[in-house]
């Protein structure tokens, strides 16, 4: 799809991964310990094919319907899909149905919704553990408080057809100093993964940090970076 649309993407992901690297150099870490996701929601299908065309391997969605629509039409692509959004439990059947990487597990009866569908796909699910950082003070996007961390993991692996991949945190809004905000948050989450390895050394995943606070996140030790507008542009509308 060699269009104007292509080139504008491939500049936006080479800025992007010039900041990937800039970051990593300064936290002192090889840069192909960071994977990008591209978080593709309200965009196209094309765009999912523009991305693939220019070696963009993992996307990420954050609602049902669009990201089964996504999924189902580009069955010829070499895509590992990441569900990144709250995730009801009326439709984690569906989600395991496509997805190969849930980011937002944070409760038992999601656990046990995702191994149902899993089970009823013939799949195995990598899922991460989604931890509050907000302290409970506005759980709108979701997440296991810090106590809770140990008891999911032990149901995510007690599930025949989960794996359990790691954590996952999204940093607090901050009306004052939003980096200092970001660092001390994903720092906080930094802390719950070592806790996590020590039991279970294969959840290796730390997926923290967008569009704009990725550096504070690969400081952090981030290994997965949830990034969609510094690439894809601000959003359209939602249809």
């Amino acid at each position: 799809m060699g269009d104007g649309r292509e080139q504008a993407l491939a500049a936006s992901l080479q800025h992007m991964r010039d900041r990937i690297d800039l970051a990593c150099a300064e936290a002192g870490r090889d840069s192909s310990e960071v994977h990008l996701i591209v978080v593709t929601k309200t965009w196209p299908v094309d765009d999912v094919r523009r991305l693939a065309d220019l070696g963009v391997r993992d996307m990420g969605e954050n609602r049902d319907q669009e990201a089964k629509a996504k999924a189902a039409a580009t069955p010829d692509l070499d895509i590992t899909w990441h569900f990144i959004g709250q995730l009801q439990t009326n439709k984690a059947n569906s989600v395991a149905r496509y997805a190969d990487v849930i980011h937002s597990v944070d409760r038992p009866e999601l656990v046990a919704a995702l191994e149902r569908g899993a089970e009823r796909a013939d799949r195995t699910l990598t899922c991460l553990i989604q931890v509050d950082l907000e302290d409970g003070a506005a759980r709108g996007r979701g997440g296991a408080a810090p106590s809770e961390v140990a008891a999911l993991a032990r149901a995510i692996e007690e599930a025949p057809h989960l794996r359990l991949g790691g954590i996952m945190g999204v940093a607090p809004l901050d009306e004052g100093d939003q980096p200092v905000a970001s660092a001390a948050a994903f720092a906080r989450l930094a802390h719950i993964h070592r806790e996590l390895l020590a039991d279970h050394p294969g959840a290796s995943i730390l997926s923290a940090g967008m569009s704009g606070d990725l550096e504070q996140a690969v400081a952090a030790g981030a290994t997965h970076l949830r990034v969609g507008s510094a690439v894809l542009g601000d959003r359209p509308p939602l249809g």
